[in-house]
């Protein structure tokens, strides 16, 4: 009997065991990233790449009625381009396939302003297939850029220009390869006869879908990824991936930029936030800013003010009139590539004992361990009913640390609204920062503290809060400077 007893309890005990570990996950709250928005998100960091006849010309806006024999890059080499943004630690290039002045880097059969007509090979290059190759060589991805406004074309300003330009689209979306992303802005100025064109942009974003379907779409409005309300790469201190955009359009009656750099906390679409930034003064190359690139202080500030706040780094390096990525450009983005290294190599949190006010069910599933295992795709999280929480990190001995990273689970949508953060010193807690939002990435950074461990005070969250890693780090940098975008007296509503 004694014996039948003992099998019995080990049976019903060995039944709890997973009972317990499958813990029914939380509900997605609110707007969530479709599966390309995630493969995007997660991407953080690329290049992007400004290159046409303004190359030559030294201007920025190029007037359309350049001759395109000035286009002729003596050494042009897309290789070097991906192989800088490959070793940069960039996951991909997005280029200037065709900008405000018209001209195409590719030969369209749309337009007689493209490579065809310029001195470069002859006129048979192509640019956009020589990045292509390039691209898929050293393992990165390719976007492209391709402005409406068109200086140059004779039927802008008509009514066929609409179905032109989607002819365009068309020829770079269909012969390229995978393109991760489709880069809009909303340039709409005068055509060569005088007027402007109203863009239908339903038709360009179906000409997209249609081509891509893997791909962002990238505009002041998205739909898949949203700017961020200006050109220095600054994203906001709050920052929502969700907006709202009803009422809205692409270009001059875009939302504020206050509200682009912020998000809408309560927004109605998932439209997370890109930084788009220059390496110099300008988007395109010039000589006479050789010597102006930004300094690797510079740019680390602008790292931890984007992907440090929940946004993508799109970071333009010309390519000069060579055809190549200049000496300077890619110096400084070895050095950015070491210093970004070096501050996040070791992460003094991994594997050490985490402590939590509460866990989903009591589960091992949603453990505090899973915030210091390396993985995304694993979480921890509370019962639905809490929305505050505690979450302690040990470190076992007195650490020196100066960075934390924090990751919302974000498949799950974005939640928390405030939270604290303090380390334990001889006894006591001492506040390091308190903070609104995290989303995907939130890094701190912050002069050297000395404690035994770390605590994340969870202040308010929209639902129950669910947080992928904690990373706690010591780098040997200097703070970099706290960056916050300023904005131009503007009335929030469509």
């Amino acid at each position: 009997m004694m014996k039948f007893k003992s099998l019995f309890l080990s049976a019903a005990i060995g039944l709890l065991i997973p009972f317990s570990y499958a813990q029914k996950p939380p509900e997605p709250f609110g707007p969530i990233p479709n599966a390309n928005q995630l493969r995007w998100k997660q991407m953080e960091y690329y290049m992007f790449i400004h290159f046409g006849p303004n190359t030559f010309t030294n201007k920025e806006w190029g007037h359309g009625n350049e001759d395109p024999k000035v286009f002729n890059p003596t050494s042009l080499d897309a290789e070097q381009w991906a192989r800088t943004a490959k070793v940069a630690g960039m996951k991909a290039i997005i280029i200037t396939a065709k900008h405000h002045d018209g001209f195409c880097l590719f030969p369209s059969r749309y337009s007689t302003h493209t490579v065809r007509e310029s001195l470069w090979k002859n006129g048979k290059g192509d640019v956009l297939k020589e990045l292509a190759a390039a691209c898929k060589k050293y393992g990165l991805k390719m976007g492209v850029y391709l402005s409406p406004w068109d200086r140059n074309h004779p039927d802008y300003g008509t009514e066929k220009y609409n179905q032109i330009f989607a002819n365009t689209l068309q020829e770079v979306l269909g012969n390229y390869g995978e393109i991760f992303e489709q880069w809009f802005d909303g340039a709409n100025g005068e055509g060569p006869n005088g007027k402007k064109v109203a863009y239908d942009w339903d038709l360009f974003r179906g000409v997209v879908y249609k081509n891509q379907p893997g791909a962002v779409i990238f505009s002041d409005i998205g739909p898949g990824v949203r700017w961020t309300g200006n050109e220095k790469g600054i994203a906001g201190l709050t920052n929502w991936s969700t907006i709202n955009t009803d009422g809205y359009q692409i270009g001059p009656l875009s939302p504020p930029w206050r509200r682009l750099n912020q998000g809408n906390e309560n927004g109605k679409y998932w439209i997370p936030s890109e930084c788009d930034v220059s390496i110099r003064p300008g988007w395109f190359y010039s000589p006479e800013t050789d010597d102006k690139v930004k300094t690797l202080d510079q740019l680390l500030s602008i790292y931890h003010a984007s992907v440090g706040r929940n946004a993508n780094l799109l970071l333009n390096v010309p390519v000069d009139r060579r055809g190549l990525i200049a000496v300077p450009d890619s110096l400084r983005l070895m050095e950015l590539r070491k210093a970004l290294d070096d501050e996040f190599k070791v992460n003094l949190a991994k594997g050490k004992k985490v402590s939590v006010s509460n866990t989903r069910g009591n589960s091992a599933q949603f453990a505090g361990s899973k915030l210091v295992d390396g993985a995304f795709e694993s979480y921890w999280c509370s019962d639905d009913r809490i929305k505050t929480a505690s979450i302690t990190i040990d470190l076992g001995v007195s650490t020196t640390f100066n960075r934390v990273v924090l990751q919302e689970y974000i498949k799950l949508g974005q939640r928390v609204k405030s939270f604290k953060v303090s380390y334990l010193h001889d006894g006591s807690w001492k506040q390091i920062d308190m903070q609104t939002t995290v989303g995907y990435k939130r890094i701190f950074s912050f002069p050297d503290v000395t404690g035994t461990k770390l605590r994340i005070d969870v202040l308010e969250a929209k639902a129950c809060p669910v947080v992928s890693e904690i990373g706690i780090y010591r780098s040997k940098g200097k703070v970099p400077e706290l960056l916050m975008a300023t904005f131009p007296p503007q009335q929030d509503k469509p």
